[in-house]
């Protein structure tokens, strides 16, 4: 069985190397660990509404794959967490599940395979606003699916996305939505919190923020980024440290 993966893989490689658009090939198969069938699926997973043209903008940016891919995702966490955490309830599964796929983590599952450099193939420049990359992580689960199934889309996840966990328990239990454990602290302790968006100013790169969070009406965390969702958890990550909540 391992000879056979063994050869299949060299003749992947010799079908790569006849390919016309053979890099962009090459550096899928380095992430996907499989020859992709029809590329264009996942050059259109790379495709940011920003870089897209033409009145029809929206329907060839990767936002549909993206939408498609937060979902295959989801259901592939929760087979997961649920068949390796038996003994835990339903709400430790669903916080789990949210630590797992959150914004942060997949920008750096992202950056991680490599999925910057294909971003880089396909046109698009290099972005300060790191949530790209996890909407582009969203829109290549989608692209997988699209193109091999569901199957090779919980293959991928399992052998080339999770396996990077050293370990998977410490993971799902860390909570890097720095946003709602401030929220949820809150409402445990009684207090107020409130993001507020100090300013928003347009440039090259987009449109950049800056948030504070106010805690019982007195401003305790400034954060900024390309995006307000960016600011604000960075805001509130700082409230978290601070506090030592």
């Amino acid at each position: 069985m391992k000879a056979n993966r063994v050869f299949r893989k060299v003749i992947d490689k010799i079908r790569l190397l006849s390919r016309k658009d053979r890099e962009s090939y090459l550096l899928l198969y380095s992430i996907l660990g499989y020859v992709p069938g029809d590329i264009s699926i996942y050059k259109t997973a790379m495709t940011h509404s920003s870089s897209a043209s033409g009145s029809s903008r929206k329907l060839v940016s990767n936002e549909r794959l993206e939408f498609l891919g937060d979902a295959v995702l989801s259901s592939v966490t929760s087979d997961y967490l649920y068949s390796n955490f038996t003994k835990e309830r339903e709400g430790f599964l669903s916080k789990s599940r949210s630590n797992l796929v959150c914004r942060e983590r997949l920008n750096e599952l992202a950056l991680a395979i490599g999925l910057d450099r294909f971003l880089t193939v396909c046109g698009l420049p290099p972005q300060h606003n790191n949530d790209i990359y996890g909407n582009a992580f969203e829109a290549l689960v989608g692209a997988i699916y699209i193109d091999k199934g569901y199957k090779q889309c919980k293959r991928f996840l399992l052998d080339r996305v999770f396996s990077r966990f050293d370990d998977i328990e410490a993971v799902v239990k860390a909570d890097k939505n720095y946003k709602s454990r401030l929220i949820e602290w809150a409402q445990k302790n009684h207090k107020t919190v409130e993001f507020r968006v100090l300013s928003e100013e347009l440039r090259k790169d987009g449109v950049y923020f800056v948030s504070e969070v106010l805690v019982d009406g007195d401003m305790r965390g400034v954060g900024d980024g390309f995006s307000k969702r960016e600011s604000q958890q960075k805001a509130a990550r700082q409230v978290i440290f601070e506090m030592g909540i």
